[in-house]
C-alpha cells in the first residue's frame, strides 16, 4: 500500500484540506501535495472533482475521492496502522461523526458568517455560534481523555481542529469573541493539547498570512470594498 501513488490537492489556508494532511502525516503515509488556487481553479481540479469543484481531493492509485470527512474515513480504513482515527465501537463512531457535523454545520458556518458580516446579521450569527460552541463545550467536558479520540488524536480531533487554530484568527479579524477561555475551559484545554502535538504544530499555516488572507476575505464577502 505504501508504494502506491498518493496525491492530495489542497489550498494552504483551508481547514478542510489541512485536516486531511494531518491524517496522512499521523498515519505516516507518503504523498505528493499539490497546491490549488481556489480562485483560479486548474483544469486538473475541475477534471478530478467536476461535481463540487473544491479541495481537498485525494488521488490514491488512480482512485479519486473528495470531501474531507469522507477522506478521513478512507485514510483510516486504507492505512490501518496506528493511530486509529475512528472509534471501533459503533456507537462511539456514530457519535464522532455527529459532533463533527455539528461543529461544521453550526459553529463553523456561524463563526465565518459573523466574521464577514456586520450589524444585525453579525449579531445573529455570533449568538448562534456561541450557542453551538456551548454544546461542543458540554461534549468536551464529558470526555475525560487526553484527546477526543482517546489517548491519541482521532477523527473528531481532526474534524474539530479548526476550532483550535482558525477560530481565534476569525475572532481577531471579526473583532468578536466566541470561545472565551473563562467560559469554555474544556475547549480551551483541548485546543492547547491539540496544537501542542508535534504533527499538528509542524503543519499549520502561518498565522500572520492567515490574518492578511481573512481580512481580505472579510472585506470582499462583507461588501466592505
Amino acid at each position: 500500500m505504501a508504494s502506491q501513488e498518493v496525491k492530495l490537492l489542497g489550498f494552504w489556508v483551508s481547514p478542510f484540506s489541512i485536516r486531511v494532511e494531518w491524517a496522512l502525516k499521523l498515519k505516516g503515509v507518503d504523498y505528493e501535495y499539490i497546491e490549488e488556487d481556489i480562485f483560479n481553479k486548474s483544469s486538473r481540479l475541475l477534471e478530478l472533482n467536476p461535481v463540487h469543484k473544491k479541495v481537498p481531493v485525494l488521488v490514491h492509485d488512480g482512485k479519486v475521492m473528495a470531501e474531507s470527512f469522507i477522506l478521513l474515513e478512507y485514510i483510516d480504513e486504507t492505512w490501518k496502522q496506528d493511530p486509529l482515527l475512528l472509534p471501533q465501537d459503533p456507537y462511539e463512531r456514530s457519535k464522532a461523526r455527529f459532533w463533527a457535523r455539528v461543529a461544521e454545520e453550526k459553529l463553523l458556518e456561524y463563526s465565518f458568517t459573523a466574521m464577514c458580516t456586520h450589524g444585525e446579521k453579525k449579531e445573529q450569527a455570533l449568538k448562534s455560534a456561541v450557542e453551538a460552541a456551548e454544546k461542543i463545550e458540554e461534549e468536551m467536558k464529558r470526555n475525560n481523555k487526553k484527546f477526543l479520540g482517546g489517548e491519541s488524536i482521532g477523527y473528531l480531533d481532526l474534524a474539530m481542529g479548526w476550532i483550535a487554530y482558525w477560530l481565534p484568527v476569525w475572532e481577531e479579524v471579526g473583532s468578536m469573541q466566541i470561545v472565551d477561555p473563562s467560559q469554555f475551559p474544556a475547549t480551551t484545554a483541548w485546543s492547547k493539547r491539540f496544537l501542542d502535538h508535534p504533527v499538528i504544530k509542524q503543519n499549520l499555516p502561518p498565522r500572520d498570512k492567515m490574518l492578511v488572507y481573512f481580512h481580505e476575505r472579510r472585506k470582499i464577502l462583507g461588501g466592505l470594498v
